[in-house]
């Protein structure tokens, strides 16, 4: 009996213990893994307020800190959002890859299982994606900074919401890339609502901008 008590009373102790750290018996999300979860998507959505907040707040300055080479902010703008584009592009391809989808054995086809990705995948895959983020910085600060939180049509205020969301869900998706157990699901989910971001932001603003000559916002 002793024994047997003693035994129970380690495996609770363990089975406490791995609770707390994500971890079930049964192997499934625990609550540690759960609120770090909701702290994780928390933070991305206050990323997106904050930003928010202060644009709208913001009165914009009208004025231009740099254009990078380029003749004018609104071309600055236009060209750089659509080299973000073209990298995030290449980041769906390469998670394609990194995730068996690209490259591989098709599911429920015969034969052996797809081979691991090289790491010079893992590695453009990394530095695509910071490349393509460090694009929108100047982008992002220019559009809050000089234009401010725009409403005055449906487009522009899509933009600027889309603008928001990309941020919130980009600091939300390298913090869930920090999660100890993360749900299948939260990389994947998240990765493809930045790129759906960015090409929102591409629609309402670069591809605008080619179709009208260059004029306008």
């Amino acid at each position: 009996m002793v024994t047997t008590r003693g035994t129970q009373s380690r495996a609770a102790v363990t089975t406490d213990a791995s609770d707390r750290a994500g971890v079930t018996a049964s192997g499934t999300p625990g609550r540690g893994t759960t609120r770090a979860l909701l702290g994780t998507l928390a933070a991305g959505a206050a990323v997106s307020s904050a930003l928010g907040l202060y644009a709208r707040l913001h009165v914009p300055t009208g004025r231009t800190l740099t254009t990078l080479g380029f003749t004018d902010l609104l071309h600055m703008k236009a060209w750089l959002t659509t080299a973000a584009l073209v990298l995030a592009a290449g980041q769906v391809l390469s998670a394609l890859r990194l995730y068996g989808r690209l490259g591989g054995r098709r599911r429920g086809s015969s034969g052996p299982p797809a081979a691991p990705a090289p790491a010079w995948v893992h590695r453009l895959h990394r530095s695509g994606g910071a490349l393509a983020v460090l694009l929108t910085l100047p982008v992002a600060f220019q559009c809050a900074w000089s234009l401010g939180f725009g409403t005055y049509s449906l487009r522009v205020l899509v933009h600027s919401v889309l603008g928001c969301v990309l941020y919130g869900v980009f600091v939300a998706k390298m913090l869930a890339l920090r999660l100890r157990r993360p749900p299948a699901w939260l990389i994947p989910w998240l990765g493809g609502s930045l790129v759906l971001a960015l090409v929102g932001l591409w629609v309402t603003s670069s591809l605008w901008f080619f179709s009208h000559g260059g004029a306008g916002y």
